[in-house]
C-alpha cells in the first residue's frame, strides 16, 4: 500500500512537470547546452575543484594543528576555525572583493622593515581569485573540524600499539591513523564538497558568471523565461551533485575493505544478480 501511495505521487509528479507549458521545455532544451550556459558550468568545475583541493589541505594543517600539544598551534588554529565559521560567506567574499580599499599594495620583505617585491592588490586579486581564496578560505575551516573529528574517532589502543613498535610519529599518521580515519571522514567530507558545489553560486556577487551567474544574467535578458532558465541551473547542479555522490560511494565501498569482511557489491552487481537469479526461476 505506502509503494501504491509513493507511485501515484511520482506519476502526479511527473505529469505536473510535464504537461505545465510554464515551464517551457522547448526553452529548457534550448538553454541546457549553449555555449554560455557550458561556459559558467565549467568555471563552476574549476572554483569547486580548487577550493576543495585548497580548503582540504588546510583543513588538514589546520587539524594537525588543533591535535598538537603546543598551545600556541592549538590557539591559532582554533582561532581560524571560529572566525571563518562565523563569517558568513557572502560577507566574506564581498570583504575580499572590496580588500583593495583597505590595502591598495601588497608587499613581500623583512617584517616591520623594507618590502622586496611590491604588487597592485587590484591586478592580484582579480575577481577568480577573490572567489577561490575566500571559498579556500571557508572550506578549510569545515574541513579543519571534519578531518579532527576523523582522527579522534581512531581507537587510542592504535596509537599506542604504534608506540610500542617504534614507528615514527609521522609514519604512525600515515601508515596507520589516516587509512583508519578516512572511513569517517569520507562521508562528512563528501557531504561538506556537495556543499560547496552549490556554495559557489554565491560568488555571482563579484561579478564572476559561474553556472548561476550565467542563469541569472540571461535571465535578466530574457525575461519571459525566467522559469526554463532556473530549471536549466536546477538541472545540471543535480547532474553534478549525483555525479558526486556516485564517486563518494565508490570511495566509501574502496576505504571499507579493512572494516568488513566481504565489501558490499555494487548496485549494478546487485542488478545482474537479480537478473541471473530471475533467468534461473523461468
Amino acid at each position: 500500500m505506502a509503494s501504491a501511495v509513493v507511485l501515484v505521487l511520482l506519476a502526479q509528479a511527473a505529469h505536473a512537470l510535464t504537461t505545465n507549458d510554464a515551464f517551457q521545455w522547448d526553452a529548457f532544451g534550448y538553454w541546457f547546452t549553449r555555449p554560455v550556459v557550458v561556459e559558467g558550468l565549467l568555471l563552476t568545475l574549476q572554483l569547486t575543484g580548487l577550493s576543495a583541493v585548497f580548503g582540504l589541505l588546510g583543513g588538514i594543517v589546520l587539524a594537525l594543528m588543533r591535535l598538537s600539544r603546543n598551545p600556541v598551534l592549538q590557539s591559532v588554529a582554533w582561532a581560524y576555525i571560529w572566525l571563518f565559521r562565523s563569517i558568513p560567506l557572502i560577507v566574506l567574499l564581498l570583504f575580499l572583493a572590496n580588500i583593495t580599499a583597505l590595502y591598495a599594495t601588497l608587499s613581500l620583505g623583512v617584517p616591520f622593515g623594507p618590502s622586496f617585491v611590491e604588487f597592485s592588490a587590484n591586478d592580484l586579486l582579480s575577481f577568480y581569485m577573490v572567489a577561490v581564496l575566500g571559498l579556500s578560505l571557508n572550506e578549510a575551516a569545515y574541513a579543519a573540524e571534519i578531518v579532527r573529528s576523523g582522527i579522534i574517532s581512531v581507537d587510542q589502543s592504535q596509537l599506542e600499539a604504534a608506540s610500542a613498535l617504534g614507528l615514527p610519529k609521522g609514519r604512525q599518521y600515515r601508515r596507520i591513523i589516516l587509512p583508519q580515519a578516512t572511513r569517517a571522514i569520507i562521508p562528512a567530507y563528501a557531504n561538506q564538497l556537495i556543499g560547496l558545489l552549490k556554495g559557489t553560486s554565491v560568488v555571482y556577487i563579484t561579478s564572476l558568471l559561474e553556472l548561476f551567474g550565467v542563469v541569472q544574467s540571461q535571465a535578466s535578458i530574457n525575461s519571459g523565461q525566467i522559469i526554463p532558465l532556473l530549471m536549466v541551473g536546477t538541472i545540471w547542479y543535480i547532474v553534478l551533485t549525483s555525479l558526486l555522490s556516485i564517486v563518494q560511494y565508490y570511495l566509501e565501498r574502496y576505504f571499507s575493505r579493512g572494516a568488513l569482511r566481504t565489501v558490499p557489491p555494487t548496485p549494478f552487481q546487485r542488478l545482474r544478480s537479480r537478473l541471473r537469479t530471475t533467468g534461473v526461476a523461468r
